[in-house]
């Protein structure tokens, strides 16, 4: 990669910039923004709002209103407040960095507090460190440096700063994308610090299934219905129907780390929850299914898979009443492959120090809301990110690096500079070539 002098001197400056990317990390993880329930969001929009205006961001509050990602179950609650943050300059185009600002809970096992940034060992711990606010840290240290020595952009950078991807029924990106909010292409950091091309990824299908029954004392049961029970045909149905379902394989590549397996289809009794007294006999029992569905499988051939499902198994119950609900969707990603690929490639180069033939196309069978921004007609989604199979993200003590932040950072600011070049040795070299195998 070729960088001009002043170019250079601000990635380098980037490394100095330690104590603001960790007073920043440190007060972004502070703030709550766990979904379910979602509470936190107009809290961080604040926090962004105080980060971003002093060098100079114009900030923008959007809400998704509540008709479109309540939910029946009552497990998403506040004020879903999107903030899309511009840059004003002289730059023809606009370069959207998406960023979700919502971390699934702390959850339990952590050696650390979830919400404070430890230093220990060489990790910054703190749920959300690295997905995904620590891409955030490096998107507004990459802003620093770019201002800092006088830095000409070749895009103007908006943020889009987002709620509802871990599993929402409407995620924030949605109903912005829908709206036509923004325009140009998309930099998403739901990835890794991987030299990846991006080749897609599953949709994600979030079906809460209520079976209701009639407590009783368990010792004198008469009249009464365990619904916990009642439920067990369904739970043997839906067994049996994973077994089926895995064994569809999709076309899109796979990971590395399947060592030629392919992607195929999921479906994961995810949670159960019902009675709490062995004296009773449970009234209520709930069961979370998540389905995985590739880019060939239509929604509604999925989803009319698993409503039938229960239907046959719970055919002739005692149950009361079988009732499910929609509670999570991400559509699937197709090809999100572009002419701003090559320059990406290249500035992740530079940052992460990868070199051309290192980068493969690979898919996922994880989600992501970037499936609704392809719907509302943005096909083109660049992918980075902080994820290392090693950093802990969804579990306890997730952790990032300095060296994987300022990494990011350098790799933000020299796609976004005028002055970053692309070489003959860069990985522009067949990525048309790999582009066409996805």
């Amino acid at each position: 990669m070729s960088c001009e002098g002043s170019l250079q001197i601000a990635l380098d400056s980037i490394r100095q910039d330690e104590t603001a990317i960790l007073q920043d990390l440190s007060q972004m993880l502070a703030v709550d923004t766990c979904f379910p329930p979602g509470t936190g969001y107009p809290a961080f929009a604040s926090l962004m709002e105080s980060l971003l205006e002093p060098v100079g961001f114009v900030c923008e509050r959007v809400s998704v209103p509540e008709n479109l990602w309540q939910t029946p179950d009552g497990s998403a609650q506040g004020e879903r407040v999107n903030v899309i943050a511009t840059l004003p300059g002289s730059a023809a185009e606009a370069c959207n960095l998406y960023f979700h600002v919502d971390t699934v809970p702390a959850g339990d096992g952590w050696n650390y507090p979830p919400l404070t940034l430890t230093q220990a060992d060489g990790k910054l711990i703190g749920r959300g460190a690295a997905d995904m606010k620590g891409t955030i840290v490096a998107a507004l240290a990459a802003i620093r440096a770019a201002q800092r020595h006088g830095l000409a952009l070749k895009f103007n950078p908006v943020l889009l700063l987002c709620t509802d991807e871990e599993g929402g029924l409407y995620p924030g990106v949605r109903y912005l994308a829908e709206q036509k909010l923004f325009s140009g292409h998309m930099l998403s950091f739901n990835g890794g610090a991987v030299p990846r091309i991006w080749g897609g990824c599953f949709g994600s299908i979030d079906l809460k299934i209520c079976i209701t029954g009639r407590s009783a004392h368990s010792g004198d049961p008469v009249g009464g219905i365990n619904a916990i029970e009642e439920s067990l045909p369904l739970m043997n149905a839906l067994h049996t129907l994973k077994r089926d379902v895995e064994q569809r394989a999709s076309a899109m590549p796979a990971p590395p780390h399947f060592e030629g397996r392919p992607l195929t289809s999921r479906l994961t009794l995810a949670a159960a929850q019902g009675g709490g007294k062995g004296s009773t006999l449970p009234a209520r029992f709930e069961l979370l299914v998540n389905r995985r569905y590739s880019p060939e499988e239509a929604f509604e051939t999925v989803f009319k898979e698993l409503t039938d499902c229960i239907g046959q198994a719970m055919k002739g119950s005692a149950a009361l009443a079988v009732e499910y609900h929609l509670i999570g969707h991400l559509a699937p990603v197709s090809d999100p492959t572009g002419p701003h690929w090559p320059r990406w490639l290249a500035a992740l180069s530079q940052g992460f120090g990868f070199h051309a033939n290192d980068f493969a196309v690979w898919g996922s069978s994880t989600s992501s809301d970037m499936g609704w921004v392809q719907q509302a007609g943005i096909q083109e989604i660049l992918l980075g990110g902080l994820a290392r199979p090693e950093n802990r993200i969804h579990a306890s003590d997730e952790y990032t690096t300095m060296q994987d932040v300022v990494a990011l950072s350098q790799s933000i600011l020299a796609y976004l500079a005028s002055d970053f070049t692309p070489t003959e040795n860069s990985p522009t070299q067949g990525f048309s070539n790999s582009a066409e195998r996805v």
